[in-house]
């Protein structure tokens, strides 16, 4: 959490604005950076990170997987927000003309020549950033994009078949799909009806096909929604209204009322209808 829905919905805050800040951020020229963390800077080192990002202007914003790309003048920076970050637009000096101070786990913030300032707030302390010349670098080893329309289904049942894993873990792997975290891979999966630890090596193209239609359909329903809030990390989403299974082990399936299960798989909490995900 933040999943691609999430980081979809916070790209196009910060590239159209919004409701409590309406200014876009593309087109503003950095002139500083304050790097309050210096963990959170995966590349390069803070001095030559603060060097080379002073005079860069920020041409476009974009998403892959679960990165926010920055591209810059002449360099792109990207963020990973991981399990708790969050980014936010504001003023760098308050309504009283006095400078705004950062907030308490504030790891990262760019100051720009508009007086804006962007600001990368992560709590847990695991998202990190990289200011490079060549984004592949660092989204090279991603999978393809699920909504992209170029993943055929024929293509996604040659991808599935490839591998020999279990379903969930596989579609949480970013080398074989980007974008995918736990809420909606289990989500997709209820909607599929396809049990997360089936083989992938095993799935028919017929549920291939289901899958990858279901895939597609939560992260949509879920963007349109501008994500799911579900604790103090990202907030302003609604889809959490509308799980299916995720987090709502006891509660009746919505399509056949049979309690749903709560299981471990991957290390990782799983949510699923017994009746509708029956493994072979």
């Amino acid at each position: 959490m933040p999943e691609l829905p999430e980081v979809e919905t916070i790209a196009r805050v910060l590239r159209d604005g919004s409701c409590d800040y309406q200014t876009s951020i593309i087109g503003c020229q950095v002139t500083s950076a304050a790097l309050l963390w210096e963990h959170t800077l995966a590349a390069p080192s803070p001095g030559e990170f603060q060097k080379l990002v002073a005079g860069q202007t920020i041409r476009s914003l974009s998403r892959r997987g679960k990165f926010l790309v920055f591209s810059l003048t002449d360099l792109t920076l990207l963020i990973h927000l991981r399990m708790s970050g969050d980014m936010r637009v504001e003023s760098t000096y308050a309504d009283t003309g006095e400078a705004r101070s950062l907030e308490k786990h504030d790891r990262l913030a760019l100051e720009f020549s508009s007086g804006q300032r962007l600001v990368f707030n992560d709590t847990r302390k695991f998202g990190r950033a990289w200011l490079v010349k060549d984004p592949a670098q660092v989204l090279g080893r991603l999978g393809p994009e699920p909504l992209d329309g170029t993943l055929t289904s024929e293509i996604f049942f040659s991808m599935l078949h490839r591998r020999s894993r279990l379903l969930k873990p596989l579609l949480m792997d970013q080398s074989f799909i980007a974008g995918l975290g736990n809420i909606y891979t289990d989500e997709a999966l209820h909607l599929a009806k396809l049990h997360p630890l089936a083989g992938s090596d095993q799935i028919t193209q017929e549920q291939s096909a289901r899958l990858l239609a279901a895939i597609r359909e939560v992260l949509s329903e879920g963007i349109r929604r501008n994500g799911a809030s579900i604790d103090w990390v990202y907030r302003g989403g609604d889809f959490q209204n509308h799980f299916r299974v995720y987090g709502r082990s006891g509660c009746p399936c919505p399509v056949c009322g049979t309690l749903i299960e709560r299981l471990v798989v991957g290390q990782r909490g799983t949510h699923i209808c017994p009746n509708c995900q029956k493994i072979a």
